[in-house]
């Protein structure tokens, strides 16, 4: 039976577009469900359309709190029977409503090789502080910024740290398409 999942985002959702597409081959034994942003403007809320995936926005400012924003999204998750959530570039930390009914079942993807540089500009970080071995971690989400226990992580090496950003952003881009599938398929297959 195919689990299903909700893909998190709040930009561009390459990885989500990496994720929908090995769904539907079949490699991944799920169905996206539904796509939830809180960024109205977001392009991967054109790629849901695109894919006839539900996508809907929540908006954190209308909420009175990260409780009542969260149980907000959990009431059309669990009308969903999501078993899964998968953030792909959702840039909000989970709060304790959606870890206590998801234990060990969010998942996020990080452009660096965990534990160095968590948070924001993790790419920039690392060229910052002229560090070649940038990389990719799949982690289980828990209450800290890109702290919870690691799945899986691939190491990238940069020979020049002086290329432009856009072309290691895209390298990096490259083996997190290729990482977050194979993790996915490992443990939801």
């Amino acid at each position: 039976m195919k689990k299903q999942i909700a893909i998190f985002a709040s930009g561009n959702g390459s990885n989500a577009q990496a994720i929908i597409d090995a769904c539907k081959q079949g490699v991944i034994n799920a169905t996206v469900v539904i796509i939830v942003t809180d960024n109205p403007n977001a392009f991967v809320i054109k790629r849901a359309a695109k894919e006839n995936i539900d996508c809907k926005i929540f908006k954190p400012k209308v909420f009175t709190d990260k409780a009542s924003y969260e149980n907000e999204i959990l009431k059309l998750l669990t009308a969903l029977s999501i078993e899964w959530i998968v953030l792909a570039g959702y840039m909000r930390l989970i709060g304790t409503v959606l870890l206590t009914e998801y234990p060990k079942k969010i998942i996020n993807i990080h452009p660096s090789l965990l534990p160095k540089y968590k948070g924001l500009n993790a790419i920039k970080q690392a060229i910052d502080n002229n560090d070649n071995e940038l990389g990719v971690t799949i982690h289980y989400v828990d209450a800290g910024m890109d702290t919870g226990e690691i799945i899986d992580q691939e190491k990238i090496t940069i020979e020049d740290l002086n290329l432009p950003m856009e072309e290691i952003e895209a390298m990096v881009h490259n083996v997190e398409h290729k990482i977050y599938v194979t993790t996915l398929q490992k443990l939801l297959n």
